[in-house]
C-alpha cells in the first residue's frame, strides 16, 4: 500500500478510534448522570413518604401506626436463649409498658438525653424527668435534645417538650427541681428509676429514697414494695450502667469503692508547695477569692466568664512565681466547675446498656 495511502488509512482509523472513545466517555457519563438522577428521585419519594408520617409534621399523633412496636414485640413475645428462666412471652407486658408504667428518670445530661430517647422510643409513655440544671453552651455537642436557642432554660423543660414534639402518644413530664424537694409519695408512684447523675452525693440521697419506701411483714420484705434502681454514669471514654433492687441486691452504699473518688488537694500543698497547675487554680479560687472579694459579696460563679477570668489571671500569677507551666482558661474553667470530661459516643453506648 502507498505510503499516502497509508497514512490516511491509519489517521482515519486513528480518528474513528478517537470519536469511539468520546462515544463511551459520554455514554459512561450519561449512565452516571442518569443513575444520579434517578437515585435521587427515589431519594425524594423516600423523603415524601417519610414525612407524611413524621410527629413534627403531626402524623400519627392519636394513634399508633402499622408495625410501630414490631421491635419491641421481639423481645416482649418471644423466649430467648438469655431470658429469665421464670419469663413468659405473652402480650400483657407490651400492654403494661405502653398503658400502666410509669417511668423516673432523675438527670436529663448528656446521659439523660439518651436515655429519654431510648425510653420514648422503646414504647414508654409516662415519663417523668428531673433535673435542677440549666442548658449552657457548652452542653450542645452532646446534649441533642437542646439547641442554641434554649441556653438558660431548664434542660427538664426543653427535654420534655422536644420528646414531646416529636415522638406520638409519648408524655414527659418535666420537674425542674432537685431530687431533695419531693417526698415519699412522689418516688412511690413510679416502676422504675433510671438515673443520669454525675453526684455520688445524690446518688446515695436516692439510694436512701428507695430504701426507706420497702415494707416488711413479720420480718419478710414485700416485693411489692421495691422499686427497681437502674444507675448509669460515664467519664470521658469509660462508664458503667448496673440494676439495683433495694433490699435484694448490693446497693449504692454497699459499693461505693466502686464510684472515682473526688480529686482534691491538701490545703498545706496549694498554700505553700504547690507543684502542679490544678494547685494554682485551687489556690485563687479557695484563698484569693474569699480574701480579695473582686465583686463584692458574690459567690464565684463557675458559669460567670468575669469570675473564670479574674481567677485564671490569679492563677497564672501564682503558677509563674513557682515557675509553674501549664495554666490554661480552658483547665481554670474545669477545676472551678468540677466538670467531668464526656464524650457523646460513650453516653449512647450506656444508654444502650442501661436496656440491655
Amino acid at each position: 500500500m502507498p505510503r499516502s495511502r497509508k497514512s490516511q488509512w491509519t489517521k482515519k482509523h486513528h480518528f474513528i478510534a478517537v470519536n469511539l472513545s468520546q462515544f463511551d466517555v459520554n455514554v459512561a457519563c450519561f449512565d452516571s448522570l442518569f443513575f444520579f438522577l434517578s437515585s435521587r428521585e427515589k431519594k425524594r419519594r423516600r423523603i415524601e413518604d417519610l414525612t407524611e408520617k413524621m410527629a413534627v409534621d403531626g402524623g400519627h399523633m392519636e394513634g399508633d401506626w402499622d408495625g410501630r412496636w414490631n421491635h419491641v414485640k421481639k423481645f416482649l413475645e418471644r423466649p430467648g436463649p438469655f431470658t429469665h428462666p421464670d419469663f413468659e412471652p405473652s402480650t400483657e407486658s407490651l400492654q403494661f409498658l405502653l398503658e400502666t408504667c410509669k417511668i423516673l428518670v432523675i438527670g436529663a445530661g448528656g446521659l439523660g438525653c439518651e436515655l429519654l430517647k431510648n425510653l420514648a422510643l422503646s414504647g414508654f409513655r409516662l415519663i417523668h424527668v428531673v433535673d435542677m440544671d440549666t442548658i449552657d453552651v457548652s452542653n450542645l455537642n452532646r446534649q441533642f435534645l437542646f439547641r442554641p436557642k434554649d441556653v438558660g432554660r431548664p434542660k427538664a423543660e426543653v427535654a420534655a417538650d422536644f420528646i414531646n414534639n416529636r415522638i406520638p402518644g409519648c408524655k414527659v413530664v418535666p420537674h425542674f427541681k432537685k431530687i431533695q424537694d419531693f417526698d415519699e409519695s412522689f418516688y412511690r408512684q413510679f416502676h422504675i428509676i433510671v438515673c443520669g447523675l454525675d453526684s455520688i452525693i445524690a446518688r446515695r440521697w436516692m439510694n436512701g429514697m428507695l430504701i426507706s419506701l420497702l415494707s416488711y411483714e413479720d420480718g419478710v420484705l414485700d416485693p411489692s414494695s421495691i422499686i427497681p434502681l437502674i444507675d448509669g454514669g460515664t467519664e470521658g471514654f469509660k462508664g458503667n450502667a448496673r440494676v439495683i433492687l433495694p433490699g435484694m441486691t448490693a446497693c449504692i452504699d454497699c459499693t461505693l469503692e466502686l464510684y472515682p473518688p473526688q480529686i482534691n488537694f491538701p490545703m498545706c500543698t496549694i498554700a505553700s508547695m504547690p507543684r502542679l497547675p490544678e494547685h494554682c487554680i485551687e489556690y485563687a479560687r479557695i484563698l484569693q477569692w474569699p480574701k480579695e472579694k473582686p465583686f463584692g459579696e458574690t459567690c464565684l460563679d463557675g458559669d460567670n466568664p468575669e469570675h473564670i477570668q479574674w481567677v485564671f489571671d490569679r492563677s497564672q500569677e501564682r503558677a509563674a512565681e513557682f515557675n509553674i507551666t501549664g495554666v490554661t482558661y480552658r483547665l481554670t474553667q474545669g477545676v472551678v466547675k468540677r466538670i467531668i470530661p464526656a464524650v457523646a459516643s460513650t453516653n449512647a453506648v450506656i444508654a444502650v446498656h442501661i436496656f440491655l
